[in-house]
Parts: structure tokens; sequence; C-alpha cells
């Protein structure tokens, strides 16, 4: 596409593994002619790096949160980007866009932001006031002298072009279409093959996505189990509430996996879950990467009424939702769905797959890229 060999360094503050919109953010990179190398982070509990056919780069810190942290991420990524090879920095999330948006103006090349969510409402935030100025006064600082951004969800787009007045591009988080998937058996995962299988899946279960109400929930739910897969600041909590509850038999927790092996049980699953509460701003404008997965293996949704599920489930019919996160409540609409026939939303699915897609997406992205690279 491009008359020589250019690079493009895609900065994420993550381990690199699990970030799936990051992984195709690479591989749309690869399709426009770019060579591509990818930093982030090394955790103890990082996953083996996948045989990609781009660059990989984890960086160890002395810190793994803080202040110090994020001191010596930023000056470490700083140097990173400004000593290594690029023609174009692409920057994940606003913890990473310091550094970048400081070595694209010294090397005079062209940067690409991606927010993933609105970070300065993330709940972790909320309950800090003053970490909350800073990264606030930082994306006040930095987001209106972008030229190219995008985003998950046209209500986070909107919300930052009235803020900022800069055009942010929407790119959902689907993922690619597996072209060979070799199916295993519920048999062959440890499943229960009687029994109905509720997910929720996500490297981010933390607090007040719902989990521990549905976790409870499951003391009113014959006949099914809850499998719970990712990670995130409530998983001792979980397992605290599985235990005094004695509902192992009914509810099992998994450590993150790689996406093949997620989507494993995804497909093998019946209903998805995606129950954030609507109590932050960042969560109530939300499109989780999660529902497009569970749509992709055909599963219907139970979710909660915010602007951008609520839009797809209506407008497809791939659902049902809960009104309130009171355990009860919960087991009632998971009871429901259940003992409907699941296949009475087979046909929204398929609609809903038709019509969002990631060749879809991956062409916006594209078109920016090209733009953003193009002499």
């Amino acid at each position: 596409m491009f008359t020589r060999k250019k690079t493009a360094i895609v900065s994420v503050i993550n381990d690199l593994v699990t970030d799936n919109r990051v992984n195709r953010t690479c591989y749309t990179l690869m399709d426009a002619g770019l060579d591509v190398k990818l930093v982030g982070r090394r955790f103890k509990s990082s996953l083996a790096l996948p045989d990609w056919p781009f660059r990989t780069k984890r960086m160890t810190l002395l810190f793994t949160k803080g202040p110090a942290f994020y001191l010596f991420f930023n000056l470490r990524l700083f140097f990173v980007l400004l000593f290594t090879k690029a023609d174009l920095l692409f920057a994940n999330d606003l913890d990473t866009l310091l550094p970048n948006y400081l070595a694209a103006r010294l090397k005079k090349i062209p940067l690409i932001y991606d927010s993933h969510e609105l970070f300065c409402e993330v709940p972790e935030l909320q309950a800090a006031p003053i970490k909350k100025k800073i990264w606030q006064n930082l994306e006040n600082l930095l987001v209106p002298r972008l030229k190219h951004c995008i985003t998950v969800n046209e209500s986070i787009a909107t919300i930052f072009e009235n803020r900022y007045h800069v055009k942010f591009t929407v790119v959902r988080n689907i993922a690619k279409s597996p072209e060979e998937f070799s199916l295993r058996s519920r048999r062959e995962l440890g499943l229960p093959e009687d029994k109905k299988i509720i997910l929720l899946q996500g490297a981010g279960i933390n607090v007040d996505r719902g989990a521990e109400e549905l976790v409870d929930a499951m003391q009113f739910v014959d006949n099914a189990i809850l499998l719970i897969i990712g990670g995130g600041d409530v998983w001792p909590d979980l397992e605290k509430r599985i235990e005094q509850q004695k509902l192992g038999h009914k509810v099992r927790l998994i450590k993150k996996l790689p996406r093949a092996e997620l989507m494993q049980y995804t497909y093998n699953a019946d209903i998805g879950v995606s129950i954030d509460k609507d109590n932050n701003p960042n969560y109530h404008n939300s499109l989780p990467n999660k529902i497009f997965d569970y749509l992709q293996a055909g599963l219907p949704v139970l979710a909660t009424r915010l602007p951008e599920l609520e839009r797809i489930i209506n407008d497809y019919g791939v659902g049902d939702f809960i009104e309130n996160h009171q355990p009860q409540n919960i087991a009632t609409a998971i009871r429901r769905m259940i003992s409907d026939n699941t296949g009475k939303y087979t046909r929204g699915i398929k609609q809903a797959n038709a019509e969002m897609n990631w060749p879809a997406e991956q062409k916006k992205l594209l078109e920016l890229i090209c733009h953003a690279i193009r002499p």
C-alpha cells in the first residue's frame, strides 16, 4: 500500500497477551504495509507471548503500582519511543499518551490515539480525586492537540468530540471471526453436559461490574453452572463468596486465558453475561467487547440497560435485561432465559453478526492509518 516500508510502534500499559483490540490494531497496521513493534509490560503472571508476525517488547519495571510506577513507566516508554526507529506511533489509552505525544513531536511523526474508554471516569479514580484531577488535566492538555483519534463506540466519541472539538472515529471492539476453529466438546473441557452454562468473561472483572451479585444469584438458580473467566480486583472476593455460600458445584473461576482457549468456553456456553453497574459515566457509556464475542459464538446476552447495550439488544433481539443488581432479580432473569428456548434469539444473532463484524470496523481503521501516514 505504501511505496516504502514504514515502521509503527504500538504501546499499551498491559502485558500484551490478553488485549485483543491492540492485537487487531497490530495486524491492521501490518495490512497497511507497516512493520510493527508492540511495546508493553511484563508481569509476574504474564502469559507466554504467542508466535505473532510482529515484534514485541515487554518492559520489566521495579514498581508495579502507585505514582512511582506511572512515573517510571512513562519515562521508560518515552525513551523506548524516542530511540526506536518509527514512522508512526499508536498510543492505547490515556496512560500511554504523554510519552507518545512527546516522542511524536520530537521525531515529527504522526500519532494515532485510541481511547478504549472514558479513562478519567473509571471507578478506580472516583475515590481518588487528586489522581483523577491529574489524569483529567493531562487529557485536557493533550487531546485537543491531536489529529488522529479513535474510540470504541458512538457514545464515547460524542462525549470527546463535544468536549475537545476533535473528531473521534469509532472502531468497535469486534473480534475477527476464526478462519479455522476446532471446537472441543464440553467433556474435553471438563464441563457438564446436562446443565446450562452461564458465562461472564473479561480481563477486567473489577468493582461494579456485577460479578459479586452474579455469584450470589447462583444460590437461586438450578440446573446451571456459572463460569467466570478472566481476572480483576474482585477475584479474591469472588473466591470467598463461593466458599462461604458453598457454591463450588455451581460456580467456577478460571483465570485469564489466551483468546483461542477462552473462545472454546465461550462457544460451549448458553448465555453470555455483561452486567456492569450504571453508576459512573465510563460504565454508562461502555460497550464491552465481550458482547461481540458472545454474539459471534451464538450466545444470547443478559445485560444491564446501558445505552450502547440496550441499542444492540433491542435492535437485533439478541438477549434480555436485568432490572437491578439484587441477586434474586439476576437469578429471575437467568431462569427466564434458561426456561425460554434460547433458539428464539438465533435469527437476531445471525443478523447482528452479518452487520457488525471486524472487516467493517477494520476498513475504518485502515482509512485512518493511511490518512495519518500519507506523505
